[in-house]
């Protein structure tokens, strides 16, 4: 009874590790089409007259960071 207990224990923390990188990777792509969309905001309002290049290098720069330590999966979707 004790070996099925253990299996059962270590069957529930792989799902558990398994939820928790999926909610993760979840999280990172909402971040990244929010880095992206304020790109997209920030370049409409710099080419509308109401932005400055410097929003959207900053803007575009966020994103680069992310893509950098996250990757560009979120582009892909």
């Amino acid at each position: 009874m004790s070996g099925f207990l253990d299996r059962a224990k270590e069957q529930a923390k792989q799902g558990l590790a398994q939820g928790k990188q999926k909610v993760d990777e979840l999280q990172q792509q909402r971040a990244g089409n929010d880095l992206l969309r304020k790109l997209g905001a920030a370049y409409y309002a710099e080419r509308r007259g109401s932005g400055t290049p410097e929003a959207t290098q900053s803007a575009l720069t966020a994103l680069e960071a992310h893509i950098s330590t996250h990757g560009d999966g979120f582009l892909h979707g």
